[in-house]
């Protein structure tokens, strides 16, 4: 299986998308934060998923 999937490039439009939702006032300053902490829980996780080989139990 090939991915064609960029955690990093995924983490960058987030950070995008919550900077613009901060500065057009859609989200307080607080808001803003938590949801900056949970994304980078998010993509720790998700490089921890992605990094490695595959392997079939036995």
């Amino acid at each position: 299986m090939t991915y064609n999937f960029d955690p990093d490039k995924w983490y960058e439009n987030e950070i995008a998308f919550f900077e613009n939702s901060y500065k057009s006032g859609k989200i307080s300053e607080q808001e803003y934060k938590a949801s900056l902490e949970e994304l980078g829980i998010r993509h720790e996780e998700m490089w921890r998923r992605l990094d490695g080989t595959y392997h079939i139990p036995h």
